[in-house]
């Protein structure tokens, strides 16, 4: 089947059954500043969700661009694409599971011709404290289209269920569809840990609007205020035994309940022409033809696994780019600028490996023209596609020398002393990292290449400089607890500040019952501790990056207060170590307080820069658990 086909076969089905045909919105979401792209076809609906009344009514279809990078890092594999285009269908109040289930189960089945006998289901298993029930509902209703009960499973939040987009909002439990990819018979027991099964669509149900709750005691008092004489400013007075306002959540039914199903275009294609590779695909394949043309290089089984990562990551890569920069969105070091960027470089890096030396980026940018005859500024996006590797190239080749130094100390060194221990080498690694940008990845490539012995040691060494460098402290304890910091350097003093952003963020995306467990700040990185009990998602990290970074786009002030520990609590000001502040505190506001735009206030020892837009761009590393209840973000700035 053709994409032409596919599109006309949706479209023609979903408007016979009383869909309005939507055309895709911008991949640069219009009125939602906290993500950078539109990331799935729900994303421009958000206003109708919430029961606003769409123009064309409550049954929509569309087939929606979106851009994800959350999973830029595992592109190379057979189905992780950064630009990729999303089949969408949604009840706005108009109808519920039953229809929304037989609606794609007849479209599947009977328009597409796939064997319900290869289907799987994933329900959501309820949460009884939150008097959520298990989706029950919905496993009926596949059970009564001829899907068996041993290929039905009951999966928790991470796997079946979505939203709110925000701390609060509409949200609901999920019900996906698998397919059976394997080139055995398909397992009469659907086990979701089976990679042969594959994830193909997806039907949220919104039906709870998770609610913020605050119950104020009966003893709470605000306090007072009073105005000393000769001073300008007023004192809180209040009785510090009182009790606090407790803020909690709770789910209540949505008056208008919405459906919203999402289905991957390439990954359904790809799965219809019999392909597990979704790069295999007329979407794709001229692009790849024109990698195999530029570096002599067929994608087959004959050529290495790395070559064939590589390819798909230029294929990928390019034309992410591409498509973004037609937005008008130029290659730099912000927000999505910086994306667009990567994208570029990581693709020339990849070339490089396949040995390709000189720009090619222009020829690949041509055949995502001939793909996408929609993108009319053209010119645009060829002149920003070339300077960037005009830019990058200059860049490469320096670190390329550096590392023809590099290795020829290595080797003499070597010849005399028979071995040569990991830290030397891991630091000149590291080093040509912190001065060019040159990838770690690139440098142990070449090094290689050049007979230099690159074991484990040497790269855990690298890693460990890159993630626990001078990690410094005055003394054993002080350094240590002065607000997470190693030392008072200016990089340091950034780290600091963006430390208190990415805390506010993390409550805002996670929940407020993130607290602050930990900090360790050095020059080259932010290391941070804080409650949680489960591991955070590539969309959530994402969601804390935007928030952090369109705070550091604002270039907000960072404001001082002196004031006792009684007076900062009432303020409002956040602070987690409350047995380690003195009697006067300094609280760090950052925001314009004048104008009541306050993104956090921290009682905090400092320092801190005076405005977030000096600070760079803010990028999570690396998310994992650093004990029982406790996760651990390494996060860092770059400029």
């Amino acid at each position: 089947m053709t994409a032409k086909e596919l599109r006309e076969k949706f479209k023609k089905y979903f408007v016979d059954r009383g869909h309005k045909f939507i055309p895709s919105a911008s991949l640069i979401p219009e009125n939602d500043p906290t993500v950078l792209f539109t990331t799935a076809g729900m994303h421009p609906l958000v206003p109708y969700l919430l029961g606003e009344k769409h123009p064309e009514g409550k049954k929509l279809c569309n087939i929606q661009r979106c851009i994800r990078t959350g999973d830029i890092d595992q592109v190379g594999d057979e189905s992780h694409l950064t630009f990729f285009e999303m089949i969408g269908y949604w009840s706005l109040g108009a109808y519920w599971k039953k229809e929304a289930i037989e609606l794609i189960f007849k479209f599947l089945t009977k328009e597409l011709g796939l064997d319900p006998k290869k289907f799987a289901i994933s329900c959501f298993q309820g949460d009884p404290e939150k008097n959520i029930p298990r989706d029950e509902e919905s496993a009926k209703i596949w059970q009564s289209l001829g899907i068996p009960e041993e290929r039905i499973k009951y999966l928790g939040y991470e796997d079946n269920w979505w939203g709110p987009a925000g701390e609060t909002g509409p949200c609901g439990p999920d019900s996906e569809l698998f397919v059976w990819t394997g080139k055995s018979e398909a397992p009469a027991e659907f086990d979701p840990k089976d990679k042969g099964w594959m994830e193909l669509c997806n039907d949220v149900f919104m039906e709870y609007n998770k609610k913020r709750v605050i119950r104020v005691p009966e003893d709470y008092d605000v306090g007072q205020l009073k105005f000393e004489p000769n001073e300008s400013t007023a004192k809180i007075v209040f009785d510090p035994k009182v009790s606090k306002p407790e803020t909690s959540f709770q789910f209540t039914p949505l008056s208008q309940k919405n459906v919203d199903f999402g289905m991957g275009f390439e990954r359904l294609l790809a799965y219809l022409n019999d392909e597990s590779d979704i790069y295999k695909n007329e979407l794709f394949w001229p692009i790849i033809e024109k990698i195999e043309e530029i570096s002599g290089k067929k994608y087959d089984t004959q050529i290495t696994l790395i070559d064939l990562k590589n390819t798909r990551k230029i294929a990928d890569h390019l034309k992410a780019a591409v498509l973004i920069i037609s937005e008008g969105i130029a290659p730099s070091n912000k927000d999505r600028g910086y994306v667009v960027r990567r994208l570029i470089r990581t693709a020339i890096v990849a070339a490089y490996k396949m040995g390709v030396f000189s720009n090619f980026c222009h020829q690949v940018t041509e055949t995502v023209f001939s793909l996408y005859p929609q993108i009319k500024n053209r010119d645009f996006v060829s002149q920003e596609i070339i300077k960037e590797e005009n830019k990058f190239r200059p860049l490469l080749e320096s670190g390329l020398r550096k590392i023809e130094i590099i290795s020829s100390t290595t080797i003499g060194f070597l010849g005399k002393m028979g071995k040569i221990g990991s830290q030397p080498l891991a630091k000149e690694i590291f080093d040509l990292y912190q001065s060019n940008g040159f990838p770690v990845e690139l440098s142990t490539y070449e090094l290689k290449k050049k007979r230099v012995p690159i074991g484990n040691d040497i790269i855990d060494s690298v890693d460990e400089m890159i993630e626990h460098h001078r990690e410094l402290s005055r003394t054993a304890s002080a350094g240590m607890f002065k607000g997470g910091l190693a030392d008072d350097g200016e990089q340091t003093t950034k780290y600091h500040t963006t430390a208190h952003l990415m805390l506010v963020a993390l409550k805002q995306v996670l929940g407020n019952h993130v607290e602050q467990k930990g900090a360790n700040i050095n020059a080259e990185r932010l290391r941070f501790d804080f409650s949680h009990s489960e591991k955070m998602t590539d969309e959530q990290k994402q969601q804390v990056e935007d928030i952090v970074n369109k705070q550091i786009e604002k270039n907000l002030p960072v404001k001082m207060q002196e004031m006792s520990h009684d007076e900062a609590k009432l303020s409002g000001a956040h602070g987690t170590f409350n047995d380690r502040y003195g009697e006067r505190v300094k609280v760090y506001t950052i925001g314009d307080a004048s104008k009541g735009e306050i993104f956090s206030k921290e009682i905090c020892g400092g320092p801190h820069v005076e405005r977030t837009g000096v600070l760079g761009h803010f990028r999570i590393k690396k998310e994992e658990s650093s004990s029982a209840g406790i996760r651990r973000i390494k996060a860092i700035l770059e400029q």
